[in-house]
């Protein structure tokens, strides 16, 4: 029987957030613990490199998201680990994607779109400071997806639009050199879709209101403590709807610990109350990786050599694949 493929990346753009963490680490994690799967988790340093023009930040970003992954139980043994830069056949697809992929189809990506309307606000050219990378970044990330013809990619919901790219990508591809590729689909948890910062939008670095994955206990319940609610007095009810710390809990939460937190909103529980709740729930699930992560950063060689093991393994996928696609756009021997 063959195996879903499931694959889920991270930009290396900075230290991982409790945003990545439920929304992309800890699902795509438990997903690999699956019979039948095969699980590909990558360091997307290409992608990286379209927003930040610092190349410590890069490498600093990439040890700290590969050793976040394995300190959270990622068996290298069974799932894929690999750094997208390692991976050549990645690039070389792009290419053949780019060369079939709409131009219209990238107009309508979401971050272009929102970054020619910033200049448009500001009385500028439409298109002031727009890299390629920014306006073309939807096909890198269908390359990441269909080169190991991923079934599955576990993302927010403010991703899926990328999905739908790569699948509309590969039908086009498909339909001029022939079935080469499986349509991913898009999986999201409703409960921790998007989750929301410190003051209620999305988390987020460029919003400067993230919390750290591996903040020290201390700093962890200082930014917990932060988190905005309303002016609401212990004792008055109050909504789930629109809170963040509600939403940051619930991420954690199981079905019961959700309906009793939900249960104490109505109740009128204290917001300093509620957010120790909050810091006590998330601390039990970090305190233990939080030490063998502090352990990884201080030997970076041994993540290294599971980063080339992993790419090892994910080129005997890539570089076949790659010659069949090559062979079908017409890329081949003359004899």
């Amino acid at each position: 029987m063959n195996k879903r493929t499931i694959l889920t990346g991270i930009t290396t753009t900075g230290t991982p957030h409790l945003g990545n963490y439920v929304g992309a680490i800890k699902p795509a994690i438990q997903a690999s613990h699956g019979d039948g799967v095969r699980s590909c988790y990558f360091l997307a340093d290409y992608h990286a490199l379209i927003k930040c023009r610092d190349p410590g930040v890069v490498h600093q970003s990439t040890l700290e998201i590969a050793a976040t992954w394995l300190a959270l139980g990622l068996d290298t043994d069974k799932a894929l680990f690999y750094r997208q830069s390692d991976i050549p056949e990645i690039s070389e697809l792009t290419w053949l994607l780019t060369c079939i992929t709409a131009k219209g189809l990238m107009n309508r990506a979401h971050a272009y779109k929102a970054a020619v309307q910033e200049n448009v606000e500001k009385g500028e050219d439409s298109d002031l400071a727009i890299a390629m990378g920014l306006f073309s970044y939807p096909i890198l990330m269908a390359a990441d997806i269909l080169m190991f013809n991923a079934n599955e990619v576990p993302v927010g919901r403010d991703q899926v639009q990328h999905l739908e790219m790569a699948r509309d990508i590969a039908q086009r591809f498909n339909h001029h050199f022939g079935e080469h590729f499986i349509l991913p689909e898009a999986v999201i948890d409703d409960n921790v879709a998007v989750l929301p910062g410190t003051d209620g939008r999305k988390m987020s670095k460029s919003y400067n209101n993230s919390i750290p994955l591996w903040l020290p206990e201390k700093k962890l319940r200082k930014a917990i403590m932060k988190i905005v609610t309303n002016s609401r007095e212990p004792g008055e009810p109050k909504q789930t709807d629109d809170s963040a710390l509600f939403a940051i809990y619930s991420a954690f939460a199981s079905t019961e610990q959700r309906d009793e937190m939900k249960q104490a909103f109505a109740d009128g529980i204290a917001w300093g109350d509620a957010k120790q709740r909050c810091f006590e729930l998330i601390n039990s699930e970090l305190t233990t990786s939080r030490l063998v992560y502090e352990d990884l950063l201080s030997e970076p060689a041994k993540i290294e050599i599971r980063l080339q093991e992993g790419a090892e393994r994910a080129r005997e996928i890539a570089g076949p694949l790659m010659q069949r696609l090559r062979h079908a756009v017409g890329i081949r021997p003359l004899v």
